[in-house]
């Protein structure tokens, strides 16, 4: 494939998104923040760097002067804890793990998974719905197990993993500047109103 080939695949890949599955995501990011409540990401590989990136882009990229920040983690960073915990439980438990300690009902949760099938992200995202999570997943092809497992799933609908992986750090981008748009519009006094 040349590289103007792959760009047109990739236009259409995002030509096809659900526009009501984007915005019934930012809709819960932006709920999370009125509600100060955290959210934590997980991917493995390229999901992995995306978790991190759109946590950093939460956290730094969102920012609006006089408005509270977002509270993101990327589960995806503490890479000791990590291989602590693949190596005295299990890898699927990975993620799990971090959340005991720290996720609270109410919460939020965003699992990124191009073939929506990866073990640790399945496991993870089983446990924070038990525990009283809001659940989102970034996906692709059909969605994987994940898509029935999430209250809210974007779905790249291509087989490319390069492309599902370029879709998602585009719609992490997306995402960051709706909200601070959104949030910027907001007075301050009424920001966290319920």
């Amino acid at each position: 494939m040349r590289v103007s080939q792959y760009i047109s695949s990739l236009q259409d890949a995002l030509g096809a998104l659900s526009t009501e599955a984007i915005a019934q995501v930012e809709d819960a990011l932006l709920h999370a923040w009125r509600e100060q409540r955290s959210i934590f990401l997980a991917g493995n590989g390229g999901s992995a760097a995306t978790a991190s990136h759109l946590a950093n882009d939460l956290n730094k990229g969102a920012i609006v002067p006089g408005q509270p920040r977002f509270r993101a983690v990327a589960l995806t960073d503490n890479v000791p804890l990590m291989t602590a915990w693949a190596n005295d439980a299990a890898y699927d438990r990975v993620f799990v793990e971090q959340m005991t300690n720290l996720l609270r009902p109410g919460d939020l949760f965003v699992a990124i998974s191009g073939s929506g099938n990866s073990a640790n992200i399945v496991v993870a995202t089983q446990w924070a719905r038990e525990h009283g999570a809001t659940t989102i997943g970034f996906t692709g092809g059909t969605g994987g197990r994940l898509r029935g497992l999430v209250d809210h799933c974007i779905v790249v609908p291509t087989d490319r993993m390069e492309q599902i992986e370029d879709v998602h750090l585009v719609l992490a981008h997306a995402l960051c500047t709706a909200l601070r748009a959104r949030i910027a519009a907001m007075p301050a006094a009424a920001a966290l109103e319920r």
